[in-house]
């Protein structure tokens, strides 16, 4: 069998796929100027720095209590017209903010009403766009095709608030109009995938087919620890909640110091993704994965030591970096080793750990932080990251020990 071409392996040589990096752009610029200007919005109005935590937890919260109901649905159902639906649902979450922005009356409440729509949206486009992509690419293709994905939303991450804070201080009508403008050519690029054969699942509702997700991690032990690496390891060396702090009160920096701790973790991902479309990953899966996990909390330790931003924003772009790896290969692994017919459901349970991996990692630190200080927090972290890399490579050998991104090598 002839081995496939350098040009088979790039994502972006196949039409679908090229559409579907542009929605994930288009979409994640639009989510983060809402965010942005929703949490300017509700601190304008009520001056409650309380409610801005309650942003989060109400995009959070869906994908959570819909877990059972979101993955399956990508199973069941076309994925590209789920996500059609999810986008068509947030531009009108994007209209009923431009509305609230126009209203005479400032109520937060709407608001939050007007989240918890979009996080529900955002549930369902989860597992269905994760779920998407391996049907747009072949499997020689996938590993190219999540790291050049990733690249959309880390530039989004990077250049959306910004923009966001931007737009929203013209006034908050053009950035709320321009995050529904994005989201309509979302919804038109969508559109423009070709419709990709998928495989589904026509099982009758049970119990059985309804946790059928959580049955195949816990029965596989590749998958099972992947996902449960990226949990605890996030966990353990989340800081980006710290953030604010450090700044001030350790590097003794202003707001355009803290924008570049913001965006490094963007930047360092970024440039290891350009460097991974180039040399990809082909051998030693396993061992690279733990190597960058480790390398990912090391890192996290470096910035929480550090007194001087020349150290701190490199050190946070390292962690980027390192985290930009161990993202391509896990997901990946877990793309290729996962069956079409349960993808969707597993990569429900993956969002839900991921998003909870996130949110719980921030409370860590800041809890922590509020007993012992920022710095033992963020150390203490970023140490407890290199723990879980090794002890995760001993209580899963068969993930340490792969050697290629998919079941054809171990």
């Amino acid at each position: 069998m002839q081995a496939p071409s350098e040009k088979h392996r790039i994502a972006l040589t196949y039409k679908g796929f090229r559409f579907f990096w542009l929605t994930t752009l288009l979409v994640s610029f639009a989510v983060q100027i809402m965010s942005v200007s929703v949490a300017w919005q509700i601190y304008d109005v009520t001056g409650n720095v309380f409610l801005l935590g309650l942003v989060g937890l109400c995009l959070f919260l869906p994908s959570l209590l819909l877990i059972l109901v979101t993955g399956l649905t990508a199973d069941r159902f076309n994925r590209r017209g789920i996500m059609a639906v999810c986008l068509s649902v947030e531009l009108v979450c994007a209209l009923g903010f431009l509305a609230l922005a126009n209203a005479q009356e400032h109520q937060v409440w709407p608001i939050f009403g007007i989240l918890a729509l979009l996080g529900t949206a955002r549930a369902f486009w989860g597992p269905a766009a994760q779920s998407l992509a391996p049907n747009l690419v072949p499997p020689e293709a996938l590993s190219n095709a999540i790291t050049t994905n990733a690249t959309a939303w880390q530039m989004a991450a990077i250049l959306g608030p910004a923009a966001g804070g931007l737009l929203y201080g013209i006034a908050p009508m053009v950035a709320f109009g321009t995050s529904a403008l994005l989201l309509l050519c979302a919804v038109a690029s969508v559109l423009m995938i070709p419709r990709p054969a998928q495989k589904r699942n026509t099982q009758a509702k049970s119990l059985e087919t309804i946790f059928g997700g959580f049955r195949y991690i816990l029965s596989n032990k590749v998958v099972l620890g992947a996902i449960s690496l990226d949990m605890f390891a996030v966990l353990m060396g989340g800081a980006v909640a710290l953030l604010p702090v450090y700044a001030k009160d350790i590097l003794h920096a202003g707001p355009e110091e803290l924008g570049l701790l913001r965006a490094a973790p963007g930047i360092g991902a970024i440039a290891m993704a350009l460097f991974l479309t180039r040399f990809p990953i082909r051998d030693h899966a396993g061992k690279l994965l733990f190597l960058f996990v480790g390398l990912f909390g090391a890192f996290t330790a470096l910035f929480g030591m550090s007194t001087t931003a020349w150290v701190s924003i490199p050190a946070l772009a390292l962690v980027g970096a390192a985290d930009m790896v161990s993202v391509t290969i896990r997901e990946t692994i877990m793309q290729l080793w996962t069956p079409e017919e349960v993808r969707g459901r597993v990569n429900a349970v993956n969002s839900a750990f991921i998003g909870a991996s996130n949110e719980l990692g921030e409370f860590r630190a800041g809890t922590v932080a509020h007993f012992i200080g920022p710095v033992p927090a963020v150390v203490i972290g970023g140490v407890g990251a290199v723990a879980v890399a090794v002890i995760w490579s001993q209580i899963f050998p068969q993930l340490r020990d792969q050697r290629s991104l998919d079941k054809k090598m171990a």
